[in-house]
């Protein structure tokens, strides 16, 4: 990778990837792209661009520009989000991915796209899941990443275009919030046992799901698109994972940090019902094994990050 568009760079991911990426490789050749970029963000240091990805001819336009090589897409309207607005999930997800492999294709791109846990459904096992298993979801959004991972290998096999993903857990993260998926409970626990003391989680208890602390997603993807291609047998997505957790763990975790902290449960019917067709486990092996996969984070490390960060911020009145 040489120069790089990130396409979502003002999303969760984007917003600590993008800044990682230009420590790696300089300010100059990460371009920070998004439908609503901020202005006085922090990205501001480097080239940033407002690009709708559903803009072909937008899209093509800087990558011409900034002489891209490489095409991280972020883009994506998350799980819980994308039941309610389903046709939108499928045009960002899908028009916009085909817009990136064509892209990608005329003028000799890379292209890193992650998928999801949500490429899974309920007839995948649940425990251990394996990289290759049958991948039937019931939510608009992991339709969309299967057809993105299926997309991508197609684009591979027939035009060799240089396509990598890794299948995403859910992720946790101290510097944005998330904004609509059905794993975002594990985000907001740590921000509300700051400021309340509390939580009330719309996951029930025994829901267990994989997670992921930020800094390992960012590794992830940047020693992914590093990888000798040679070793990759697959592509388009490597399953990967750090901790599969429920949220009575979450909970008891922080109660070593705050004693005091009270969880609650308000069970909302969409998401849990979504979170049911997950995973609660998936086997990483084949990542590990062909592009030496490893997680740096477990949940007692992460849960005293967390808790430092957002202890920090609401002390500063930032949150």
């Amino acid at each position: 990778m040489k120069n790089i568009l990130v396409i979502g760079s003002f999303g969760q991911i984007g917003s600590e990837l993008t800044p990682e990426l230009r420590k790696r490789y300089g300010s100059s050749h990460v371009v920070a792209a998004d439908l609503c970029p901020k202005p006085d963000s922090p990205l501001a240091d480097g080239p940033v661009e407002k690009l709708d990805i559903t803009d072909a001819e937008a899209l093509a336009g800087l990558v011409k520009k900034y002489s891209i090589d490489t095409i991280i897409n972020l883009a994506a309207i998350l799980s819980a989000v994308g039941e309610k607005k389903p046709m939108l999930a499928w045009n960002i997800g899908v028009n916009g991915m085909l817009n990136c492999l064509e892209v990608a294709r005329e003028l000799g791109c890379a292209v890193f796209t992650p998928s999801s846990i949500a490429a899974f459904g309920p007839d995948t096992p649940a425990d251990d899941t394996p990289q290759d298993t049958i991948q039937r979801p019931c939510t608009m959004y992991g339709v969309t990443k299967v057809t993105g991972e299926l997309m991508s290998d197609y684009y591979f096999k027939k035009y060799g275009v240089d396509t990598r993903s890794v299948r995403y857990p859910g992720i946790i993260s101290n510097v944005t919030l998330p904004g609509g998926g059905t794993t975002d409970y594990a985000v907001e626990i740590y921000y509300d046992a700051v400021k309340k003391g509390s939580y009330t989680s719309p996951l029930g208890a025994g829901t267990f799901l994989d997670m992921m602390y930020m800094p390992d997603a960012i590794d992830a993807c940047i020693n992914l698109m590093e990888a000798d291609p040679s070793k990759l047998k697959h592509r388009n997505s490597f399953n990967i994972s750090a901790m599969s957790i429920d949220p009575e763990m979450l909970a008891a975790e922080i109660r070593k940090h705050l004693p005091g902290f009270v969880l609650n449960y308000d069970i909302e019917p969409v998401k849990q019902g979504i979170a049911n067709s997950w995973p609660n486990s998936m086997n990483d092996s084949c990542a590990r094994e062909e592009w030496g996969w490893k997680p740096n984070w477990n949940l007692q490390d992460m849960t005293a990050d967390m808790l430092k960060v957002v202890g920090e911020k609401f002390a500063k009145g930032l949150i």
